[in-house]
Parts: C-alpha cells; sequence; structure tokens
C-alpha cells in the first residue's frame, strides 16, 4: 500500500497535463478578450465610416 502511494506521489504526468491545460485555457481566454475588443473598434471606425459618407454631399452631375 506504501509503494502505491509513493508511484502515485512521484507520477508528473498527471500535473504536466493539467498545467498544459491551464495554459490553453488562459490563452484562449486571451484571444476571446481581444478579439471582443478589435471587434468593439472596428465597429466604432466603421459606424464613423458610415455616417461620415451619409452626410458627405452628392456629387454634382455633369
Amino acid at each position: 500500500m506504501i509503494s502505491i502511494f509513493k508511484r502515485f506521489k512521484n507520477e508528473e504526468s498527471g500535473a504536466t497535463a493539467i498545467e498544459y491545460g491551464l495554459i490553453a485555457a488562459l490563452i484562449s481566454v486571451a484571444l476571446i478578450a481581444g478579439a471582443q475588443s478589435l471587434g468593439t473598434q472596428l465597429n466604432t471606425v466603421f459606424t464613423d465610416l458610415s455616417s461620415s459618407l451619409q452626410s458627405a454631399p452628392a456629387p454634382a452631375a455633369r
């Protein structure tokens, strides 16, 4: 029974898998936050552009 606990204590493959999983989760959260921020900024740019185009005078006919 003691040998089982010693083997379990020395086993690190499970801990490594958990660490990789946590790293992947943190990267995913960072990517999602960045994409949301970029999406908000792009929405503002296109809204401003649309407003500018709508308020621009029509070109004169030749």
